[in-house]
Protein backbone atom coordinates (compact mmCIF):
# COMPACT_ATOMS: atom_id res chain seq x y z
CA UNK A 1 0.00 0.00 0.00
CA UNK A 2 1.56 3.72 -0.87
CA UNK A 3 2.46 5.64 1.84
CA UNK A 4 0.45 8.39 3.23
CA UNK A 5 2.15 12.21 2.57
CA UNK A 6 3.25 14.13 5.57
CA UNK A 7 1.75 16.58 7.19
CA UNK A 8 2.88 19.81 6.43
CA UNK A 9 4.96 21.56 9.39
CA UNK A 10 3.96 25.40 10.33
CA UNK A 11 6.37 27.44 10.89
CA UNK A 12 8.29 27.98 14.38
CA UNK A 13 7.78 31.57 16.06
CA UNK A 14 9.48 32.67 19.28
CA UNK A 15 7.23 34.08 22.24
CA UNK A 16 8.65 38.06 20.64
CA UNK A 17 7.53 37.28 16.95
CA UNK A 18 10.77 36.94 15.92
CA UNK A 19 11.48 33.70 13.82
CA UNK A 20 13.92 31.04 15.25
CA UNK A 21 17.32 32.29 14.18
CA UNK A 22 18.61 30.31 11.21
CA UNK A 23 15.62 29.14 10.65
CA UNK A 24 13.32 28.70 7.39
CA UNK A 25 9.61 29.03 6.06
CA UNK A 26 9.46 25.67 5.46
CA UNK A 27 12.00 22.63 7.58
CA UNK A 28 13.67 19.86 6.07
CA UNK A 29 12.92 16.43 7.09
CA UNK A 30 15.84 14.87 6.10
CA UNK A 31 17.84 15.87 8.88
CA UNK A 32 19.14 13.08 10.79
CA UNK A 33 18.08 12.31 14.89
CA UNK A 34 21.91 12.87 15.67
CA UNK A 35 21.22 16.31 15.19
CA UNK A 36 18.72 16.77 17.54
CA UNK A 37 19.36 19.01 20.58
CA UNK A 38 17.78 19.24 23.95
CA UNK A 39 14.97 22.28 24.15
CA UNK A 40 16.25 23.92 27.41
CA UNK A 41 20.30 23.75 25.91
CA UNK A 42 22.42 26.00 23.61
CA UNK A 43 25.91 26.69 23.09
CA UNK A 44 27.92 26.06 26.52
CA UNK A 45 25.30 23.84 27.74
CA UNK A 46 23.34 27.27 28.97
CA UNK A 47 19.79 28.54 28.03
CA UNK A 48 19.78 32.13 26.04
CA UNK A 49 18.15 34.88 28.18
CA UNK A 50 16.45 36.20 25.39
CA UNK A 51 13.92 33.93 24.01
CA UNK A 52 11.80 31.06 24.84
CA UNK A 53 13.55 27.63 24.07
CA UNK A 54 11.19 25.40 21.21
CA UNK A 55 12.37 22.26 19.40
CA UNK A 56 15.37 23.01 17.15
CA UNK A 57 14.28 22.04 13.90
CA UNK A 58 16.13 18.78 13.16
CA UNK A 59 14.31 17.33 16.13
CA UNK A 60 10.62 18.64 15.21
CA UNK A 61 11.28 17.19 11.74
CA UNK A 62 12.37 13.76 13.16
CA UNK A 63 9.75 13.45 15.42
CA UNK A 64 7.32 14.44 12.97
CA UNK A 65 8.75 11.84 10.85
CA UNK A 66 8.42 8.79 13.42
CA UNK A 67 5.28 9.73 14.34
CA UNK A 68 3.94 9.66 10.51
CA UNK A 69 5.99 6.67 9.99
CA UNK A 70 4.29 5.43 13.19
CA UNK A 71 1.39 6.03 11.75
CA UNK A 72 1.69 4.45 8.13
CA UNK A 73 3.00 0.78 10.18
CA UNK A 74 -0.15 1.02 11.72
CA UNK A 75 -2.50 1.73 9.13
CA UNK A 76 0.03 -0.86 7.01
CA UNK A 77 -0.53 -3.34 9.95
CA UNK A 78 -3.82 -3.25 9.60
CA UNK A 79 -4.59 -3.00 5.96
CA UNK A 80 -2.85 -6.40 6.52
CA UNK A 81 -4.59 -7.45 9.02
CA UNK A 82 -8.21 -6.52 7.29
CA UNK A 83 -7.24 -8.28 4.37
CA UNK A 84 -6.14 -11.58 6.12
CA UNK A 85 -9.22 -11.29 7.81
CA UNK A 86 -11.19 -11.08 4.53
CA UNK A 87 -9.99 -13.94 2.54
CA UNK A 88 -10.31 -15.90 6.06
CA UNK A 89 -13.94 -14.76 5.90
CA UNK A 90 -14.29 -15.90 2.15
CA UNK A 91 -12.78 -19.15 2.90
CA UNK A 92 -15.08 -19.90 5.66
CA UNK A 93 -18.07 -19.15 3.32
CA UNK A 94 -16.69 -21.59 0.35
CA UNK A 95 -16.36 -23.95 2.84
CA UNK A 96 -19.36 -23.94 4.16
CA UNK A 97 -21.19 -23.32 0.55
CA UNK A 98 -19.19 -26.45 -0.56
CA UNK A 99 -20.28 -28.55 2.40
CA UNK A 100 -24.41 -27.71 1.58
CA UNK A 101 -23.58 -28.25 -1.37
CA UNK A 102 -22.06 -31.93 -1.15
CA UNK A 103 -23.35 -33.85 2.12
CA UNK A 104 -22.13 -37.35 1.40
CA UNK A 105 -24.28 -38.48 4.27
CA UNK A 106 -27.45 -36.63 4.21
CA UNK A 107 -27.82 -35.63 7.66
CA UNK A 108 -29.83 -32.27 6.27
CA UNK A 109 -32.07 -33.98 3.70
CA UNK A 110 -32.74 -36.50 6.50
CA UNK A 111 -34.30 -34.26 9.05
CA UNK A 112 -36.09 -31.90 6.54
CA UNK A 113 -37.60 -35.51 4.78
CA UNK A 114 -38.38 -36.55 8.49
CA UNK A 115 -40.48 -32.90 9.24
CA UNK A 116 -41.85 -32.99 6.40
CA UNK A 117 -43.33 -36.57 6.42
CA UNK A 118 -44.48 -36.05 9.83
CA UNK A 119 -41.78 -38.67 11.44
CA UNK A 120 -39.49 -38.65 14.66
CA UNK A 121 -35.73 -38.73 13.19
CA UNK A 122 -34.00 -41.71 14.39
CA UNK A 123 -31.33 -40.53 16.14
CA UNK A 124 -29.06 -43.44 16.37
CA UNK A 125 -29.50 -42.80 12.29
CA UNK A 126 -27.90 -39.53 12.63
CA UNK A 127 -24.97 -40.74 14.94
CA UNK A 128 -23.77 -43.60 12.50
CA UNK A 129 -25.01 -42.56 9.04
CA UNK A 130 -20.76 -41.73 8.22
CA UNK A 131 -20.71 -45.89 9.57
CA UNK A 132 -19.52 -48.24 6.80
CA UNK A 133 -22.13 -50.87 8.66
CA UNK A 134 -25.43 -49.44 9.75
CA UNK A 135 -27.83 -51.45 11.56
CA UNK A 136 -31.33 -50.52 11.79
CA UNK A 137 -32.90 -53.53 13.01
CA UNK A 138 -35.93 -53.61 15.21
CA UNK A 139 -36.16 -50.03 15.17
CA UNK A 140 -40.04 -49.84 13.93
CA UNK A 141 -39.49 -47.57 11.31
CA UNK A 142 -42.51 -48.04 9.38
CA UNK A 143 -42.97 -47.24 5.22
CA UNK A 144 -43.11 -43.53 6.38
CA UNK A 145 -39.43 -43.84 8.44
CA UNK A 146 -37.95 -45.95 5.96
CA UNK A 147 -39.13 -43.65 2.94
CA UNK A 148 -37.01 -40.81 5.24
CA UNK A 149 -34.23 -43.13 5.42
CA UNK A 150 -34.02 -43.72 2.05
CA UNK A 151 -34.16 -40.59 0.67
CA UNK A 152 -31.44 -39.80 2.89
CA UNK A 153 -28.82 -42.69 1.61
CA UNK A 154 -29.45 -42.23 -2.12
CA UNK A 155 -26.64 -39.80 -1.67
CA UNK A 156 -24.83 -41.12 1.07
CA UNK A 157 -20.91 -42.58 -0.20
CA UNK A 158 -20.29 -44.06 3.65
CA UNK A 159 -22.89 -47.08 3.98
CA UNK A 160 -21.32 -50.21 2.45
CA UNK A 161 -23.53 -52.40 4.39
CA UNK A 162 -27.28 -51.67 5.99
CA UNK A 163 -29.49 -54.04 7.88
CA UNK A 164 -33.12 -53.04 7.84
CA UNK A 165 -34.79 -56.40 9.25
CA UNK A 166 -37.82 -56.38 11.64
CA UNK A 167 -39.14 -52.64 10.71
CA UNK A 168 -42.40 -53.60 8.98
CA UNK A 169 -41.75 -51.72 5.72
CA UNK A 170 -44.37 -53.65 4.06
CA UNK A 171 -44.62 -52.85 0.16
CA UNK A 172 -44.47 -49.09 0.14
CA UNK A 173 -41.53 -48.86 2.54
CA UNK A 174 -39.35 -51.77 0.21
CA UNK A 175 -40.15 -49.85 -2.51
CA UNK A 176 -38.71 -46.72 -1.33
CA UNK A 177 -35.49 -48.41 -0.73
CA UNK A 178 -35.55 -50.45 -3.93
CA UNK A 179 -35.43 -46.44 -5.50
CA UNK A 180 -32.49 -45.86 -3.02
CA UNK A 181 -30.54 -48.82 -4.29
CA UNK A 182 -30.77 -47.05 -8.18
CA UNK A 183 -29.42 -44.07 -6.94
CA UNK A 184 -26.50 -45.51 -4.54
CA UNK A 185 -23.99 -47.38 -6.15
CA UNK A 186 -22.18 -47.69 -2.73
CA UNK A 187 -24.32 -50.33 -0.38
CA UNK A 188 -23.16 -53.82 -1.64
CA UNK A 189 -24.88 -55.43 1.10
CA UNK A 190 -28.47 -55.04 2.60
CA UNK A 191 -30.87 -57.12 4.91
CA UNK A 192 -34.89 -56.63 4.48
CA UNK A 193 -35.61 -60.06 6.64
CA UNK A 194 -38.76 -60.34 8.23
CA UNK A 195 -40.78 -57.31 6.59
CA UNK A 196 -43.66 -58.49 5.18
CA UNK A 197 -42.30 -57.32 1.88
CA UNK A 198 -45.56 -58.25 -0.26
CA UNK A 199 -46.09 -58.63 -3.56
CA UNK A 200 -45.29 -54.48 -4.20
CA UNK A 201 -41.68 -54.77 -2.54
CA UNK A 202 -41.11 -58.16 -4.20
CA UNK A 203 -41.76 -56.55 -8.02
CA UNK A 204 -39.83 -53.40 -7.02
CA UNK A 205 -37.12 -54.99 -5.41
CA UNK A 206 -36.85 -57.69 -8.25
CA UNK A 207 -36.41 -54.94 -10.79
CA UNK A 208 -33.51 -52.92 -9.36
CA UNK A 209 -31.82 -56.28 -9.13
CA UNK A 210 -31.74 -55.84 -12.75
CA UNK A 211 -30.68 -52.50 -12.92
CA UNK A 212 -28.45 -52.40 -9.81
CA UNK A 213 -24.85 -53.47 -10.62
CA UNK A 214 -23.29 -52.85 -7.05
CA UNK A 215 -25.57 -55.09 -4.76
CA UNK A 216 -23.79 -58.61 -3.91
CA UNK A 217 -25.76 -59.54 -1.23
CA UNK A 218 -29.58 -59.68 -0.35
CA UNK A 219 -31.53 -61.33 2.27
CA UNK A 220 -34.89 -61.29 2.30
CA UNK A 221 -35.92 -64.03 5.00
CA UNK A 222 -39.02 -64.39 6.74
CA UNK A 223 -41.07 -62.57 4.53
CA UNK A 224 -44.20 -64.60 4.28
CA UNK A 225 -42.62 -65.27 -0.12
CA UNK A 226 -44.69 -67.71 -1.90
CA UNK A 227 -45.09 -68.82 -5.24
CA UNK A 228 -45.94 -66.06 -7.13
CA UNK A 229 -43.39 -64.04 -5.49
CA UNK A 230 -40.60 -66.60 -6.90
CA UNK A 231 -41.36 -66.01 -10.13
CA UNK A 232 -40.25 -62.21 -10.27
CA UNK A 233 -37.26 -63.10 -8.21
CA UNK A 234 -36.66 -66.17 -11.12
CA UNK A 235 -36.66 -63.36 -13.83
CA UNK A 236 -34.50 -60.67 -11.72
CA UNK A 237 -31.86 -63.87 -11.20
CA UNK A 238 -31.53 -65.08 -14.81
CA UNK A 239 -30.25 -61.24 -15.57
CA UNK A 240 -28.43 -60.11 -12.29
CA UNK A 241 -24.79 -61.73 -12.72
CA UNK A 242 -23.59 -59.66 -9.99
CA UNK A 243 -25.31 -61.09 -6.95
CA UNK A 244 -23.20 -63.39 -5.16
CA UNK A 245 -25.13 -63.87 -1.74
CA UNK A 246 -29.14 -64.63 -1.52
CA UNK A 247 -31.19 -65.47 1.72
CA UNK A 248 -34.37 -66.53 1.12
CA UNK A 249 -34.71 -68.95 3.64
CA UNK A 250 -38.13 -69.22 6.37
CA UNK A 251 -40.43 -68.40 3.36
CA UNK A 252 -43.59 -69.75 1.96
CA UNK A 253 -42.13 -71.01 -1.38
CA UNK A 254 -43.44 -74.67 -2.73
CA UNK A 255 -43.18 -76.75 -5.30
CA UNK A 256 -44.12 -74.17 -8.23
CA UNK A 257 -41.65 -71.89 -6.53
CA UNK A 258 -38.85 -74.74 -6.80
CA UNK A 259 -39.51 -75.27 -10.53
CA UNK A 260 -39.09 -71.55 -11.70
CA UNK A 261 -36.27 -71.21 -8.99
CA UNK A 262 -34.65 -74.14 -10.24
CA UNK A 263 -34.45 -72.46 -13.53
CA UNK A 264 -32.70 -69.64 -12.67
CA UNK A 265 -30.15 -71.25 -10.61
CA UNK A 266 -29.31 -73.21 -13.41
CA UNK A 267 -28.81 -70.17 -16.08
CA UNK A 268 -27.13 -67.75 -13.53
CA UNK A 269 -23.53 -66.79 -13.54
CA UNK A 270 -23.20 -64.70 -10.44
CA UNK A 271 -24.19 -66.13 -7.75
CA UNK A 272 -21.96 -67.99 -5.02
CA UNK A 273 -24.03 -68.95 -2.09
CA UNK A 274 -27.61 -69.06 -1.86
CA UNK A 275 -30.11 -70.19 1.08
CA UNK A 276 -33.44 -71.93 0.35
CA UNK A 277 -34.08 -73.71 3.70
CA UNK A 278 -37.23 -74.00 5.66
CA UNK A 279 -39.12 -73.60 2.75
CA UNK A 280 -41.54 -76.13 1.15
CA UNK A 281 -40.21 -77.43 -1.79
CA UNK A 282 -40.98 -80.75 -2.75
CA UNK A 283 -41.93 -83.07 -5.56
CA UNK A 284 -41.20 -81.67 -8.62
CA UNK A 285 -40.00 -78.24 -7.15
CA UNK A 286 -37.43 -80.06 -5.63
CA UNK A 287 -36.18 -82.12 -8.42
CA UNK A 288 -36.15 -78.72 -10.33
CA UNK A 289 -33.63 -77.26 -7.51
CA UNK A 290 -31.35 -80.13 -7.98
CA UNK A 291 -31.29 -80.13 -11.38
CA UNK A 292 -30.53 -76.58 -11.42
CA UNK A 293 -27.71 -77.29 -8.81
CA UNK A 294 -26.18 -79.72 -11.57
CA UNK A 295 -26.07 -76.91 -14.24
CA UNK A 296 -25.00 -74.20 -12.43
CA UNK A 297 -21.19 -73.46 -12.36
CA UNK A 298 -20.62 -70.97 -10.15
CA UNK A 299 -22.21 -71.78 -6.84
CA UNK A 300 -20.15 -72.84 -3.62
CA UNK A 301 -22.52 -73.15 -0.93
CA UNK A 302 -26.35 -74.65 -0.64
CA UNK A 303 -28.39 -74.74 1.76
CA UNK A 304 -31.68 -76.79 1.52
CA UNK A 305 -32.17 -78.14 4.92
CA UNK A 306 -35.52 -77.86 6.67
CA UNK A 307 -37.48 -78.80 2.96
CA UNK A 308 -39.80 -81.88 2.14
CA UNK A 309 -36.87 -83.49 -0.68
CA UNK A 310 -37.84 -86.85 0.06
CA UNK A 311 -36.12 -89.59 -1.74
CA UNK A 312 -37.17 -88.34 -5.11
CA UNK A 313 -35.17 -84.71 -3.99
CA UNK A 314 -32.50 -87.00 -2.92
CA UNK A 315 -32.06 -89.10 -5.88
CA UNK A 316 -31.89 -85.78 -8.15
CA UNK A 317 -29.07 -84.38 -5.87
CA UNK A 318 -27.21 -87.54 -6.61
CA UNK A 319 -27.33 -86.66 -9.86
CA UNK A 320 -26.11 -83.25 -9.25
CA UNK A 321 -23.27 -84.35 -7.91
CA UNK A 322 -21.87 -86.15 -10.03
CA UNK A 323 -22.29 -83.16 -13.04
CA UNK A 324 -21.62 -80.65 -10.35
CA UNK A 325 -17.60 -79.72 -9.94
CA UNK A 326 -17.55 -76.19 -8.01
CA UNK A 327 -19.97 -76.91 -5.01
CA UNK A 328 -18.33 -76.81 -1.86
CA UNK A 329 -20.97 -77.12 0.69
CA UNK A 330 -24.75 -78.76 0.75
CA UNK A 331 -26.81 -79.06 3.82
CA UNK A 332 -29.91 -81.23 3.31
CA UNK A 333 -30.78 -82.13 6.56
CA UNK A 334 -34.22 -82.77 7.95
CA UNK A 335 -35.56 -83.83 4.22
CA UNK A 336 -37.53 -86.74 4.81
CA UNK A 337 -35.04 -88.71 2.96
CA UNK A 338 -34.58 -92.03 4.10
CA UNK A 339 -32.45 -95.45 3.15
CA UNK A 340 -33.50 -95.13 -0.41
CA UNK A 341 -32.54 -91.46 -0.89
CA UNK A 342 -28.96 -91.95 1.26
CA UNK A 343 -28.10 -94.49 -1.76
CA UNK A 344 -29.19 -92.09 -4.46
CA UNK A 345 -26.87 -89.89 -2.22
CA UNK A 346 -23.84 -92.31 -2.02
CA UNK A 347 -23.59 -92.72 -5.72
CA UNK A 348 -23.26 -89.03 -6.61
CA UNK A 349 -20.49 -88.80 -3.59
CA UNK A 350 -18.67 -91.76 -4.92
CA UNK A 351 -17.90 -89.89 -8.37
CA UNK A 352 -17.55 -85.86 -6.63
CA UNK A 353 -14.33 -84.30 -6.05
CA UNK A 354 -14.97 -80.67 -4.43
CA UNK A 355 -17.48 -80.87 -1.76
CA UNK A 356 -15.96 -80.52 1.77
CA UNK A 357 -18.98 -80.24 4.14
CA UNK A 358 -21.96 -82.18 4.27
CA UNK A 359 -24.42 -82.39 6.57
CA UNK A 360 -26.98 -85.09 6.15
CA UNK A 361 -28.32 -84.45 9.66
CA UNK A 362 -31.81 -85.39 11.04
CA UNK A 363 -32.91 -87.38 8.22
CA UNK A 364 -34.53 -91.41 8.89
CA UNK A 365 -31.67 -92.77 7.08
CA UNK A 366 -30.47 -95.28 9.42
CA UNK A 367 -27.56 -96.26 10.17
CA UNK A 368 -27.28 -98.49 6.84
CA UNK A 369 -27.63 -94.89 5.15
CA UNK A 370 -24.97 -93.57 6.62
CA UNK A 371 -22.58 -96.84 6.06
CA UNK A 372 -23.22 -96.53 2.86
CA UNK A 373 -22.45 -92.76 2.30
CA UNK A 374 -19.11 -93.29 4.18
CA UNK A 375 -18.09 -96.53 1.79
CA UNK A 376 -18.64 -94.34 -0.96
CA UNK A 377 -16.53 -91.93 0.12
CA UNK A 378 -14.05 -94.08 0.91
CA UNK A 379 -13.82 -95.68 -2.40
CA UNK A 380 -13.44 -92.06 -4.19
CA UNK A 381 -9.29 -90.98 -4.38
CA UNK A 382 -10.39 -88.21 -5.64
CA UNK A 383 -13.22 -87.34 -2.79
CA UNK A 384 -12.17 -83.51 -0.54
CA UNK A 385 -14.88 -84.16 2.64
CA UNK A 386 -13.50 -82.05 5.54
CA UNK A 387 -17.28 -82.36 7.52
CA UNK A 388 -19.87 -84.91 7.30
CA UNK A 389 -22.44 -84.51 9.86
CA UNK A 390 -24.85 -87.46 10.87
CA UNK A 391 -26.28 -85.81 13.94
CA UNK A 392 -29.50 -86.91 15.62
CA UNK A 393 -29.57 -90.32 13.07
CA UNK A 394 -29.48 -93.10 15.26
CA UNK A 395 -26.37 -95.26 14.53
CA UNK A 396 -25.04 -99.09 15.40
CA UNK A 397 -21.75 -100.47 16.55
CA UNK A 398 -20.64 -101.61 13.31
CA UNK A 399 -20.88 -97.96 12.06
CA UNK A 400 -17.58 -97.40 14.28
CA UNK A 401 -15.22 -99.58 13.09
CA UNK A 402 -15.94 -98.56 9.51
CA UNK A 403 -15.48 -94.74 10.50
CA UNK A 404 -12.21 -95.03 12.05
CA UNK A 405 -11.30 -96.79 8.95
CA UNK A 406 -12.37 -93.50 6.44
CA UNK A 407 -10.65 -91.22 9.30
CA UNK A 408 -7.80 -93.28 8.59
CA UNK A 409 -7.90 -93.06 4.39
CA UNK A 410 -9.26 -89.19 4.95
CA UNK A 411 -7.33 -87.98 8.17
CA UNK A 412 -8.88 -84.33 7.69
CA UNK A 413 -12.12 -85.88 8.05
CA UNK A 414 -14.16 -84.81 10.94
CA UNK A 415 -17.51 -86.58 11.24
CA UNK A 416 -20.46 -85.65 13.73
CA UNK A 417 -22.44 -88.39 15.15
CA UNK A 418 -24.76 -88.46 18.80
CA UNK A 419 -24.08 -91.34 20.67
CA UNK A 420 -24.11 -95.24 19.21
CA UNK A 421 -26.84 -97.97 19.66
CA UNK A 422 -25.60 -101.32 20.43
CA UNK A 423 -26.37 -104.21 17.46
Amino acid sequence: MPKLPLSPVPEQESDVGGPWPGSSSSLDGSQSESGSSSPDSAVGGKASPWYVAEPQEGESCCAEKAENDLEEGECEEETKEDIESEEEWDTDLETEDSKKVCNPTGKAKYLEICQTCGVTPVSYFIRHMKDSELSLMHHGLGPKGARAVALSLASNTSVAKLNLSDNCLNGDGTAAVAEMLKENCYISDIDLSENRLGMKGVKALSAVLQENATLMTLKLSGNELNDQAAKYLAGALLTNNKLESLDLSHNAFGESAGEVLGAAIAENAGMKELNLSWNCFRGQGAVAVAKGLGANIFLRVLDLSFNGFGNKGAAALGEALKLNNVLEELNIGNNRISLEGALCLAVGLKENKTLRCLSVARNPIQSEGCIRILKSIQANPGAVLEVLDFSEIVLKQDFTGLCDAVQETFPGLRIKRDGIRPS
